[in-house]
């Protein structure tokens, strides 16, 4: 039960409030919009008015603010077209209208494509401590891929993609709007690295490949397969993910 709202007008207001305890961030409020009467009294934290919800092309990157909506981030211009069935996929359209994106990274589970996609594609997220002692300290940089097994505790202020990459991804799930079972979510750099992930399953997103001139075919199938080797549950065996997860792989790498 929600029993306390702060609306900061600065960043620095924000992370002094969000420093005590059973005190959270309320970015689209589709998480906490969840609690039931019966759980424990928390304070929130409107971040609505601090800044966070701006999308920028610098360079070769787009810098996401952390309270950008998915639906915004969808309709923005600089939005890589192969990243969007993932945000599509992520929220029916009335969520999407209001959960951001620091929102969906921080409360997803394995079954998420814009999760999948982002830990493909080796996102950056800026993190700022939300400790009293460290608020004028510099903010950390974190990779996705470090970021999601511990969820560390802070205000995650930005998400940055590079658009200079080839992104594909691909899926199955039991309705067209449904989250996946498997979806597999590959990016490639000019550089001839090659990073594949895997969704539909689990806590968290798998990163089944990251290597240099590891394009190959055989390769990813043999990554995916691995990867899935003990991913089963009540929507699919491993052996299916296994299979489904190979041939994505392949339609990836040809797209």
């Amino acid at each position: 039960m929600i029993t306390t709202y702060h609306r900061p007008q600065t960043l620095d207001a924000a992370l002094a409030l969000l420093s005590y305890p059973n005190v959270f961030p309320l970015g689209g409020g589709t998480l906490l919009a969840s609690r039931h009467p019966q759980d424990d009294p928390v304070s929130v934290v409107d971040l609505q008015s601090i800044g966070l919800d701006s999308i920028h092309k610098k360079g070769s990157n787009l810098e996401i603010g952390a309270t950008v909506t998915l639906q915004s981030l969808l309709e923005n211009e600089h939005c890589p077209a192969t990243l969007k069935p993932a945000l599509k996929l992520e929220s029916p359209l009335n969520v999407r209208n209001s959960a951001t994106v620091a929102g969906a990274l921080v409360s997803c589970d394995g079954r998420s494509p814009f999760a999948t996609a982002l830990l493909a594609l080796d996102a950056k997220i800026t993190v700022i401590s939300n400790q009293l002692s460290v608020i004028s300290s510099q903010s950390s940089i974190i990779n996705v891929g470090d970021f999601l097994p511990l969820r560390p505790r802070g205000l995650i202020t930005q998400i940055v993609i590079s658009l200079n990459v080839k992104f594909s991804f691909e899926y199955v799930s039991r309705s067209p709007m449904d989250k996946p079972i498997v979806c597999v979510a590959l990016t490639q750099w000019k550089s001839g690295r090659t990073r594949l992930a895997l969704g539909g399953y689990g806590e968290s997103p798998l990163l089944a490949l990251d290597g240099i001139d590891a394009d190959s075919i055989g390769s990813a199938q043999a990554a995916v397969r691995n990867a899935y080797r003990e991913a089963a549950d009540d929507w699919a065996s491993s052996e299916y993910r296994m299979d489904v997860a190979a041939t994505l792989a392949k339609r990836c790498l040809a797209a």
